[in-house]
């Protein structure tokens, strides 16, 4: 498997399409936190919760954080998973191949591990790297500098599958190539900071993953 990169994937937007459900949430909460925000989802899009409390709401009471988290929490605990067209039959393809693979996501660990058995990919990824082993999450790159280092592997040889800006940002900043799905933003945007911008992965093959591995 020479020559062959690690596949390292984004979660929310990347497996699922669940981009949608938080931009409804985010915005009807924006309007009851009164952040004076206007399309508060797309401000906050890829960043961790513990940092969206801290950079949005470092003024309220600790019980106002509170809330926040909790309602936050709650809805996560029961949000709809649907599966994106393409990119968990890409994944079990890789991963049936022989290629490591990879989850990196600003969730926690209790969304990740629901997700995974309701979406049957308990035991697929060689590492998961989730917001509950970091101290820093998306645009920071450790987040994929960790998943590197979990594989025993060099960031360049990691191929990342994002969607958001500020995860784009990160595993480039880790060093590592990505392929960008126009999923959240528009393919044109993506172009100028992906290696490759695709409307998503539904018709992405093994091939096309080998053409995306060549130096």
């Amino acid at each position: 498997m020479k020559n062959i990169k690690i596949a390292l994937f984004d979660f929310d937007g990347v497996l699922v399409d669940t981009e949608p459900l938080y931009d409804k949430f985010w915005n009807e909460a924006s309007v009851r936190y009164e952040t004076g925000i206007d399309n508060f989802a797309e401000e906050i899009k890829g960043i961790t919760l513990p940092a969206i409390i801290e950079n949005y709401f470092s003024d309220r009471s600790e019980a106002f954080k509170q809330l926040v988290f909790e309602e936050s929490m709650a809805y996560e605990s029961t949000m709809p998973l649907p599966p994106l067209a393409g990119s968990i039959a890409l994944l079990l393809q890789l991963k049936s191949k022989g290629v490591k693979v990879g989850l990196v996501t600003s969730s926690d660990d209790v969304k990740v591990r629901r997700a995974l058995s309701e979406l049957k990919l308990e035991g697929v990824f060689d590492t998961i790297v989730t917001a509950d082993r970091i101290l820093k999450g998306k645009p920071d790159p450790s987040c994929y500098l960790l998943a590197a280092q979990d594989l025993g592997v060099n960031p360049a040889d990691c191929l990342v599958f994002e969607d958001s800006f500020v995860g784009i940002q990160a595993a480039t900043d880790a060093g590592m190539r990505v392929i960008g799905l126009a999923t959240t933003n528009t393919e044109e945007s993506l172009k100028s900071k992906v290696y490759q911008a695709v409307p998503n992965l539904d018709s992405v093959s093994f091939e096309d993953y080998l053409i995306w591995c060549k130096d």
